[in-house]
C-alpha cells in the first residue's frame, strides 16, 4: 500500500480536498477492496486521459479502498493500451457485428481522420463492455476470494482447536 500522506498530498489529488482524510478510504476490508477493483478496473478502460481523477472520485463516492483503485488503472499504461484497446476495438467490431475492415491503411492526416470516423464507435463501445465486464469481475472476484480465504480460515482455526480438545481430553 502506498503511504497515505504520499496520495493526500499528491497535486492531481488535491481537488479531493479534506475527504481523503477519511480513514475508511485506508481500510483493507472485504467491501472496500471488491469496490476498489470494480472502480479501478472500470476507469482502466476509459480510452482518455485522467483515469486516475476518475478512479480517486470513484472510489470517494462509492467508498472503496482509494489507493488500491487509483492503482489500478495502471493496468493500462503505455506499453499495454495499444493491445487492450486493439482488443476492445476488435471486440465493439464483434458486437456491432461489423467484420474486421481491410488493412489498406495510408499514413496521412486523410487516412488517419477516414480510419478515425469507422473505428470510434466499435471502439468506444468495446472499451465501455471491457470495463463492466473488467469490473464486475473484479468486484466478485476479489469478494468470493475473501470469503473462500476467510472461510478457510476459520476452518482451520476450528481444526485446530478440535484437535487440541481432543489432546488435552486424551492426556492424563
Amino acid at each position: 500500500m502506498p503511504d497515505p500522506e504520499w496520495i493526500k498530498n499528491h497535486k492531481n489529488l488535491q481537488f479531493l480536498g479534506d475527504k481523503l482524510h477519511d480513514p475508511n478510504f485506508w481500510h483493507l476490508n472485504r467491501r472496500s477492496v471488491s469496490k476498489a477493483f470494480a472502480v479501478g478496473l472500470f476507469a482502466a478502460w476509459i480510452p482518455a486521459p485522467g483515469q486516475m481523477l476518475i478512479a480517486a472520485s470513484s472510489a470517494l463516492y462509492y467508498r472503496a479502498n482509494l489507493p488500491i483503485a487509483v492503482m489500478l488503472v495502471w493496468l493500462s499504461n503505455p506499453l499495454t493500451m495499444p493491445p487492450l484497446f486493439y482488443f476492445a476495438y476488435r471486440f465493439g467490431l464483434r458486437l456491432m457485428n461489423i467484420p474486421l475492415p481491410e488493412n489498406n491503411f495510408e499514413f496521412s492526416l486523410e487516412g488517419v481522420m477516414s480510419g478515425l470516423t469507422n473505428a470510434w464507435k466499435p471502439f468506444l463501445l468495446g472499451c465501455l463492455m471491457m470495463a463492466i465486464i473488467c469490473s464486475v469481475i473484479g468486484y466478485w472476484g476479489i469478494n468470493w476470494s475473501w470469503r473462500h480465504h476467510v472461510a478457510k480460515k476459520w476452518a482451520a482455526r476450528k481444526q485446530q482447536r478440535l484437535l487440541l480438545a481432543g489432546g488435552a481430553k486424551s492426556m492424563p
